[in-house]
């Protein structure tokens, strides 16, 4: 999961939602994103579980961009502790979102597949979320051109998904063979029944 190597200060304090996300509000890397409607803390439990999610419906194609981290720690104390004695110790780590914040980016893959991903990644999360598209969300003083042309994704994505891709082929040869022998099999045992007759 993820979490920062090192901070600064163990115990921060709560902070403040308020108003909406001023960076980190546009598609930077891919082609498709999953965008924040309401604030939250997303914990990094929610965030490996939305990844995932995204993971196992692309099965290996495209490429996927975290655009969020959990670097505040929030504390807890013991069950059944009174009050006093001190705040509590850290107890896990969260990323603060506020609304229109782009959390999750992909790319390389078909714009219905994206939104079933998105979709089944918004479940895990703890806030509204709504699938954008470059168009929806671009980066400032991006062009038309620059939004139409395709993203270039990493070589180890790029053989990823051609592995996939060539292993998609065998197996569908392979069923298209079987499915041939199968029928062969059963048109000469009806053509032997039939001379038997």
């Amino acid at each position: 999961m993820l979490m920062p190597k090192r901070t600064k200060h163990r115990k921060v304090h709560r902070g403040s939602m308020r108003g909406r996300a001023t960076r980190g509000n546009f598609i930077a890397f891919g082609e498709f994103g999953l965008q924040a409607l309401e604030p939250g803390w997303v914990d990094s439990r929610q965030i490996e579980a939305a990844r995932r999610a995204i993971t196992r419906y692309v099965r290996r194609g495209g490429q996927i961009w975290i655009r969020i981290f959990p670097d505040k720690s929030v504390t807890a104390k013991p069950a059944e502790t009174r009050m006093g004695s001190g705040k509590g110790a850290p107890d896990h780590w969260v990323a603060v979102v506020k609304p229109d914040r782009i959390m999750f980016e992909i790319a390389g893959i078909r714009q219905d597949q994206a939104l079933e991903a998105m979709r089944l990644a918004g479940h895990k999360l703890p806030i509204k979320t709504k699938f954008v598209t470059r168009h929806d969300a671009p980066r400032p003083g991006m062009t038309e051109a620059e939004m139409d042309a395709p993203v270039e994704i990493s070589d180890k994505a790029q053989h990823k998904m051609e592995a996939a891709a060539e292993h998609d082929v065998e197996e569908l040869t392979e069923q298209v063979e079987h499915d041939a022998a199968a029928t062969a099999d059963a048109e000469s045992a009806t053509g032997s029944t039939e001379e038997k007759a």
